[in-house]
């Protein structure tokens, strides 16, 4: 039986590693969409940037292209613990809630990951998102698909990390109007 209503939210599902990178997925899809007068807001990462104490994890405004995010901080050479910054994140989730405020067409988060996960990190913004009604597009690696689903629950579309799958379910998206809540 064919689907009547799209799926608004989706994810691209992938395990470290293998595949293409859905980072580099995810932000071309939405240099193009960009390109196509699509009005899209969010955040994307850029590829690890060296830093003294290893890598160093940056993301970027979608939209305006010169802000970036730094969301990872110094802990040293001896730390195995999350260097995860909250600051960095919390500057960065402003990005999400403009998103909502504005209205985006499309809203893409970076991923969901560690903290989202917790129900921290930018957990209240994609919700804010999802019930906006904005077709929300985010990364999600294998171990975190079971949290994933929970979050959303389990009314997310699982992608692989490719651009024919995401033009596939954001046309879906675009030519079928959200529910009004």
């Amino acid at each position: 039986m064919a689907e009547l209503i799209p799926v608004r939210i989706a994810a691209l599902v992938h395990d470290a590693g293998d595949g293409p990178d859905p980072d580099a997925v995810l932000a071309a899809f939405a240099t193009r969409q960009l390109a196509a007068g699509h009005r899209v807001r969010g955040l994307v990462a850029l590829p690890h940037e060296a830093a003294p104490n290893g890598k160093r994890m940056v993301l970027m405004d979608v939209a305006d292209r010169t802000a970036r995010y730094p969301i990872s901080q110094a802990l040293g050479a001896a730390a195995c613990g999350c260097n995860l910054d909250p600051r960095g994140i919390a500057d960065a989730s402003e990005v999400l809630r403009r998103a909502v405020r504005e209205p985006a067409e499309l809203a893409i988060a970076n991923r969901f990951g560690t903290l989202e996960a917790q129900g921290r990190g930018m957990a209240d913004e994609l919700l804010a998102l999802m019930l906006a009604g904005i077709p929300l597009l985010t990364v999600v690696n294998a171990r975190y698909l079971a949290a994933w689903r929970d979050f959303t629950g389990g009314q997310a579309r699982e992608l692989p990390p490719r651009d024919d799958a995401l033009q596939r379910w954001w046309d879906a998206c675009r030519t079928t109007p959200a529910l009004a809540g």
